[in-house]
């Protein structure tokens, strides 16, 4: 450590140095160095990236030898996106011919007593056995590596032939926070069969009536089947 010079006159008139040890307080420094290591971890926990798992169908090889997939109408339930953040859901199939008599919306929102509920209720049998399979991992029943417990999970959803098959649509004015809340609610659910298509004429036809907005032009039963 260095030290301090510093010359002080003696009673002869004489210049004697004196020495003195510096002296550095460092408590500030250690206050400092806790702020900076907070900081550092609010930044770098804020600024992770956010990840969501989406379910994309498999790659289709040959078109022309790819038959399209064929859904029960008892299973389906589609989803609207509509105006103003609310949600409008019916179950089975609307068929373009079928413009005339449409069926009925129910109209919901994306709370946990909304379409959550709803969904919940539709994948009861799936979801209980998800939940068995859980508890029966925790208990030790069944042993397998933590790591391999959401592949097994994901094998059970695969095999899943009893939930609903959901087909989420949006209208022009649907905003996209109601996307990624709706991705979150096929997530908490547990949801195995779910994708995004696009909304038909006479769907955006069934969401203007329940949502009382101006209807739009309705094409013609010929010019939709060309």
């Amino acid at each position: 450590m260095a030290e301090i010079i510093q010359e002080e006159k003696s009673k002869g008139g004489k210049k004697k140095p004196k020495t003195h040890i510096p002296h550095i307080d460092m408590t500030p420094m250690v206050d400092l160095m806790c702020l900076l290591i907070t900081f550092f971890m609010l930044v770098g926990a804020m600024s992770k990236a956010k990840v969501m798992d989406l379910i994309l169908p498999e790659r289709i090889k040959d078109p022309t030898q790819q038959q399209a997939p064929r859904i029960a109408a008892s299973r389906t339930l589609n989803i609207i996106l509509g105006p103003n953040d609310k949600v409008y859901t019916y179950p089975g199939n609307v068929k373009p011919e079928d413009y005339n008599n449409l069926p009925p919306l129910t109209e919901t929102d994306l709370s946990a007593n909304g379409i959550r509920k709803l969904l919940l209720d539709k994948n009861r049998m799936l979801a209980r056995r998800i939940t068995d399979f859980k508890e029966q991992v925790t208990a030790g029943k069944i042993k397998i590596p933590q790591d391999s417990v959401q592949s097994a999970i994901s094998k059970l959803k695969k095999e899943d032939d009893t939930g609903p098959i959901v087909l989420i649509k949006a209208y022009k004015t649907a905003n996209y926070g109601d996307f990624v809340n709706i991705l979150d609610e096929m997530n908490i659910c547990g949801i195995a069969s779910y994708m995004f298509t696009k909304i038909t004429w006479y769907e955006d036809k069934m969401v203007e009536q329940a949502a009382g907005i101006t209807p739009t032009a309705t094409p013609t039963a010929s010019a939709s089947t060309k």
